[in-house]
């Protein structure tokens, strides 16, 4: 089924409002000392992040590779937004993967730190973007 742009325009809202739910969960388990909870929280928000973009584009892959790989093509390499910022999903992927699935790996206080703020400047560079292509749909 084929959205329309006020759809997709809705959907992406939806999405970055859980992204920034998600945010603010990291934000409070970073908090309460719960380092692995926020890191998966934090990659969490990014991923969600990423697919309010794409939807925009039409775009909603299945999965989360599908997302990154999308999201780079669309957004990174087309320099709307930085480089790095396929890095953080990157690592913060691979921080979620690590501390959810592999045996003794414990996220620190520090890693878990820098995946909030990596989170943090996502979301704002996200949204940005977004008001600006929304602006140029309606």
């Amino acid at each position: 089924m084929t959205l329309s742009v006020e759809e997709r325009i809705n959907v992406s809202n939806y999405r970055l409002e859980k992204a920034k739910e998600s945010l603010n969960d990291s934000s409070l388990l970073f908090a309460h000392k719960s380092y692995n909870a926020s890191a998966n929280r934090s990659y969490y928000a990014v991923l969600l992040a990423a697919r309010s973009l794409l939807i925009l584009r039409g775009i909603d892959p299945e999965s989360h590779e599908g997302v990154k790989t999308m999201f780079a093509k669309e957004y990174i390499k087309t320099e709307l937004l930085p480089a790095t910022y396929s890095d953080y999903f990157r690592n913060l992927q691979g921080r979620r993967i690590d501390s959810d699935y592999s045996d003794y790996v414990e996220i620190n206080e520090l890693e878990a730190e820098d995946s909030l703020s990596k989170a943090k400047q996502f979301i704002a560079s996200v949204e940005k973007l977004q008001i600006d292509i929304i602006r140029k749909h309606t």
